[in-house]
């Protein structure tokens, strides 16, 4: 987990998926990452605290890269670059 002091890093789409609980955060992820193109970058907003190491297991699964997970005022911010 990065420190909330970092800067986020630029992304071409976002799923604001605040107030869901898993598996949807992921589930909007994974549909949201089939419609972009390779090498774009996909920020996920949640605030399901089992996002942080469901999002770290689906990059691993997927071969999506986790750019960064970001911990701000209660939400986490994770970017991840579509392969």
């Amino acid at each position: 987990m990065d420190s909330t002091a970092q800067t986020h890093p630029e992304s071409n789409h976002t799923v604001d998926a605040t107030g869901l609980a898993c598996p949807l955060p992921i589930l909007r992820a994974k549909k949201a990452l089939a419609v972009i193109q390779s090498g774009e970058v996909l920020q996920v907003i949640t605030t399901d605290r089992g996002a942080i190491r469901d999002f770290q297991a689906f990059c691993r699964q997927t071969g999506n890269e986790l750019l960064t997970q970001i911990e701000q005022e209660g939400k986490v911010f994770h970017y991840l670059r579509r392969r």
